[in-house]
């Protein structure tokens, strides 16, 4: 099977644009772009998300009690191109606040999530995390898309 084809075809598939973010056994606050979010259930509320194993934030991942998922509104593109890369300290121009359970929170976010790990499951390359979700919070702006291998 080609790997890149498969990709193009997943591509036409339109997904929402999230930060998952936590905070490292330093005490650092740690994030990545992802659009693999989505629900699982709401008795009990249940979210996930997978992770690439080569990423560098999977062990602070892995390791933490929890997350919390960003989604992200159309005008904070700068945002997702900014956890999409590879600089070390993302937080240090974001406006964020700590979650109860200790999680970074964007501001003027579209929505979020407070998590508390569940489980986690192995997927391939990547890793599946199922968070338990403790809180949450919405607006009415309009959400940031990931389509056909762009935003929107």
């Amino acid at each position: 099977m080609n790997n890149k084809n498969l990709r193009n075809v997943l591509s036409k598939f339109a997904t929402g644009v999230t930060v998952v973010s936590t905070i490292d056994n330093d005490g650092k606050p740690v994030g990545m772009t992802a659009n693999s979010f989505t629900s699982v259930s709401l008795d009990p509320p249940l979210v996930l998300w997978n992770i690439g194993i080569n990423q560098p934030s999977y062990d602070a991942f892995l390791k933490a009690k929890g997350y919390s998922v960003n989604i992200l509104s159309k005008d904070q593109k700068d945002i997702c191109d900014l956890f999409s890369s590879s600089i070390d300290d993302k937080f240090n121009d974001i406006d964020y606040i700590l979650s109860d359970n200790g999680f970074p929170i964007i501001q003027k976010s579209l929505a979020w999530f407070d998590c508390i790990k569940w489980k986690n499951y192995p997927g391939g390359d990547h890793q599946i995390l199922v968070g338990e979700v403790k809180n949450f919070y919405a607006n009415e702006k309009d959400p940031l898309i990931f389509w056909n291998g762009s935003l929107a």
